[in-house]
């Protein structure tokens, strides 16, 4: 049995949809989590060692942070094909868009955020925006989706982002169809509707 932790609009938003995607099944615990606001608190139920979300619980193994479960689930579900297999000639590049996310773009984004993007430090061993932008403009410039022609949990990915902070992707009308195309996909639909208890 899979159990997601998950708080509305937050990471783990993200995870209900790839969970839509994969056709997993799956129960979904709402948790409570301090927010950049104030609001929320920390929920003892929360089995994530900082109280963060996604947390998932699967047949008794906790996973966190989102790629983490992603490369996990894609890799309970390969029959869902988000994911280049081991072997495929794509699994490397699919990998390093993963990687990268969360070693640069995120880091970039928090860095903006807390107005300290122009550390020379931190711009030396992450870049900024503007080559982050670049990255990804050149890949979508060249396909109809990062990897490639078919969608995958790396644009799961890159999409949450976009549909989040709009800023965090480049600027453009090719990102914005590429953001309505993941949108506009029935499981994103599904993964919406359940994002807050009803």
């Amino acid at each position: 049995m899979i159990t997601l932790f998950h708080a509305p609009q937050s990471r783990s938003s993200r995870i209900v949809w790839l969970l839509e995607e994969l056709g997993a099944k799956y129960e979904l615990v709402y948790t409570n989590i301090p927010r950049m606001d104030g609001s929320g608190a920390a929920d003892a139920a929360n089995p994530h060692p900082d109280k963060k979300v996604p947390a998932l619980v699967h047949d008794g193994a906790l996973v966190t942070e989102s790629i983490a479960i992603l490369l996990y689930l894609t890799d309970l579900h390969p029959e869902a094909g988000l994911a280049p297999r081991v072997g495929d000639p794509l699994r490397g590049a699919y990998l390093t868009w993963l990687a990268w996310y969360t070693g640069v773009v995120e880091p970039v984004i928090t860095f903006e955020f807390a107005k300290v993007a122009d550390n020379p430090a931190l711009v030396h061993t992450f870049r900024g925006r503007a080559e982050v932008h670049e990255r990804i403009a050149s890949a979508l410039a060249k396909s109809e989706y990062i990897l490639g022609d078919e969608f995958t949990a790396a644009d799961l990915l890159f999409a949450s982002l976009g549909q989040w902070f709009r800023p965090g992707l480049p600027p453009g009308q090719r990102v914005d169809d590429y953001l309505a195309k993941c949108a506009a996909r029935p499981a994103a639909a599904r993964a919406m509707a359940k994002d807050t208890p009803g």
